[in-house]
């Protein structure tokens, strides 16, 4: 079952969230190139620099060590997503393992 982690449209931003029982710590940030993201579990780093893109998978290899993936969706259209429609136009959705 897919979840919507709750964001908040600011440019930049580090939070918590327990997905899949895993201590997740997810940054967010956007640049002149796109919205980055970096993910950590227990404080270990499983991805770093990633941009953010319409519907592309964040983590996309289990040999990562991370249960499930991210994706941005757009609810609107088919844009990447940008930090002013955080949280509204363009949600991150938790896919859990298999989905």
């Amino acid at each position: 079952m897919m979840l919507t982690i709750p964001i908040t449209a600011i440019p930049a931003q580090t939070f918590d969230a327990k997905l899949g029982g895993q201590n997740c710590t997810i940054t967010i940030r956007q640049k002149d190139q796109g919205l980055f993201m970096d993910l950590a579990v227990n404080s270990a780093p499983v991805v770093s620099g990633v941009i953010c893109r319409n519907m592309n998978r964040i983590v996309r290899y289990g040999y990562l060590g991370f249960i499930g993936d991210l994706c941005f969706v757009d609810t609107q259209g088919n844009e990447d997503p940008d930090y002013s429609g955080l949280g509204d136009r363009w949600v991150l959705m938790y896919l859990e393992e298999g989905e």
